[in-house]
């Protein structure tokens, strides 16, 4: 058991508010802060942490604190829901090394998550992804990860580790991760060769158009995610002037809604937002943008306690159906609305209701297919 106290910074309220203090309905008279000494956490349901770790990108002079300029957006937003409980450990120091900011990272999480938590990571470039991972692999936790992100960091000749960290999460020895998603890549920025290698790997990667044709398509493939790692970058420069990699991407809306489904999962246990450097923010929009998508998240976490289990079958229409002469059973929870379908070995996966048309007319649904030929 380590003591949390030597991994992190406290934050001053009062510093990012000033004199102005806050309102009985704003969110930072309802979060237990790290001010003065670590708050109790046993009963919080989402624990906030923030990491500072840049250099991962390149960025090397980093005096401006992106997890801070967050919790400044974060904290004057309105607490609506009240069976939520947060908890702002503060801020992971820095190491003097990028390996020792990976092992700083991995430790607090690690702890949190032997408590059970939900970690909401702010700040730091998208290579504290691989940081994130390396927690699971201290507790020994099979995952499931899912990126959000405009390119794919698999660039084994970029020396930058922002942009190669994928390939020791996906191929390093143990391995942990049972499936990886990605979602919201942009065809341009990816060698086709290396979606090709994706496949093969029977990994699941979404086209940014695709997966904006049908948002809801994205639910089940969250779901069932522990590990999630979203880089601003998928998010377009219009809708986020932080977000420098591309025009194009997904809206602002779109982002709120994904980190809603992130809320929603009673998997996920732990959710970064990468990539914000607050020097190329315009009128704190990025900084406000996020702070927007955690408001989300903590209302699908409010959401998601009201979620049955899948053996309280009462609380769910069951559909029996068949296609290609496979026998199956589609399960549609009466509280949530969402979809889960039955795999040959009688197991349950997320599913769409799309899942489900398509089996009720005969068509073997790709998500079942895509389970079936990792089984």
């Amino acid at each position: 058991m380590y003591d949390l106290h030597d991994f992190l910074t406290p934050i001053s309220a009062h510093e990012l508010n000033g004199d102005n203090g806050y309102t009985d309905g704003q969110l930072a008279k309802h979060i237990a802060m790290y001010e003065n000494e670590l708050p109790d956490i046993s009963g919080a349901d989402i624990v906030l942490v923030g990491v500072q770790e840049t250099r991962g990108s390149g960025v090397h002079e980093n005096t401006l604190y992106a997890a801070d300029c967050i919790r400044k957006q974060l904290y004057q937003l309105h607490y609506w829901h009240t069976d939520i409980e947060i908890a702002d450990i503060g801020n992971i120091k820095t190491g003097a090394t990028l390996q020792d900011s990976y092992a700083a990272v991995q430790t607090v999480l690690a702890e949190l998550f032997r408590m059970n938590k939900t970690v909401l990571l702010l700040g730091g470039s998208h290579d504290i992804t691989l940081a994130q991972y390396f927690a699971y692999k201290e507790i020994q936790q099979v995952i499931e990860a899912t990126c959000i992100d405009a390119t794919i960091n698999l660039k084994g000749e970029n020396p930058l580790r922002g942009e190669n960290f994928l390939l020791e999460m996906l191929t390093g020895e143990p391995n942990l991760v049972r499936h990886y998603n990605h979602i919201g890549f942009q065809s341009y920025f990816v060698h086709p060769r290396m979606l090709e290698t994706m496949d093969k790997l029977r990994f699941d990667c979404y086209r940014v158009g695709t997966a904006r044709e049908n948002l809801e398509e994205m639910e089940p493939v969250i779901r069932n995610t522990h590990l999630l790692s979203f880089d601003i970058s998928a998010i377009k420069n219009s809708d986020s002037p932080a977000s420098l990699e591309s025009p194009n991407g997904f809206t602002g809306e779109e982002a709120c809604t994904l980190a809603r489904f992130a809320g929603l999962s009673n998997k996920l246990s732990s959710f970064g937002i990468y990539g914000y450097l607050p020097q190329h923010d315009v009128n704190d929009l990025s900084a406000k943008q996020i702070s927007q998508m955690l408001w989300y998240f903590i209302d699908g976490k409010s959401r998601s306690k009201q979620e049955a289990s899948l053996e309280d079958r009462d609380q769910f229409n069951e559909y029996h159906t068949s296609f290609t002469e496979v026998e199956s059973v589609f399960l549609q929870s009466k509280k949530t609305g969402r979809w889960w379908m039955q795999l040959p070995n009688k197991k349950f996966i997320p599913c769409s209701y799309k899942d489900y048309i398509n089996a009720s007319q005969n068509e073997i649904p790709e998500r079942w297919l895509r389970a079936q030929e990792r089984e």
